[in-house]
C-alpha cells in the first residue's frame, strides 16, 4: 500500500489567524483506496508554521510505519526536510550564523514525524496549478482558518 499525503497551509495577514489542510490517499497499485481528509487552524500563526503542521498532522494521522509520499506546495518545508534540517541537527539546532533555527518545535516535530515511518519522500508541487490533490489541500486549509477570522483579518 503506497500512502500520499497532500499538505497545505493558509494565513490571513502573517502573522495572523491560520489554517492547515491535509488530504490523505491510499493506493493499492494505481487504485485509489481510501481517502481521509484532515483541517485545523489557529487564531495567531504563520503561513510556515501552517505549512508545517499540516505535514505533521498528516504524517502523525497514519496507525502504522508506512511508505509515504508527501506533495506541498511548500519549498520552505521540502528544502527544510531534506536539507537543512541535517545542518540544523549537527549544529544544535543553529541555523546560518548561529542563530536559532524559525520554528524549531515544529521542525523537531515533524523530525519524529518522519521517523516513525519507514520510508518518507518530499516532492514540491506547483500550487494552484489545478493538481486535485493539492487544491483539495488548500481547501481544507482555508476552511481550518474560517473559524479564526474576523472581518478585520478576512
Amino acid at each position: 500500500m503506497e500512502i500520499v499525503i497532500y499538505t497545505d497551509g493558509a494565513c490571513s495577514g502573517n502573522p495572523g489567524p491560520g489554517g492547515w489542510g491535509v488530504l490523505l490517499q491510499a493506493y493499492r497499485g494505481k487504485d485509489l483506496v481510501k481517502e481521509r481528509a484532515l483541517r485545523g487552524g489557529e487564531k495567531a500563526t504563520t503561513n510556515n508554521q501552517m505549512e508545517l503542521r499540516a505535514a505533521i498532522e498528516g504524517l502523525n494521522a497514519l496507525e502504522r510505519p508506512s511508505h509515504v509520499c508527501v506533495r506541498t506546495d511548500s519549498r520552505y518545508v521540502v528544502d527544510g526536510i531534506t536539507g537543512w534540517i541535517h545542518r540544523w541537527k549537527n549544529n544544535q539546532w543553529k541555523a546560518k550564523g548561529k542563530k536559532p533555527v524559525k520554528n524549531i518545535e515544529l521542525w523537531k516535530r515533524l523530525d519524529q514525524s518522519c521517523a516513525r515511518h519507514h520510508n518518507v519522500t518530499w516532492q514540491w508541487v506547483k500550487g494552484h496549478a489545478k493538481e486535485k490533490g493539492n487544491e483539495k489541500a488548500d481547501e481544507l486549509a482555508r476552511q481550518g482558518m474560517s473559524p479564526y477570522l474576523t472581518k478585520d483579518s478576512a
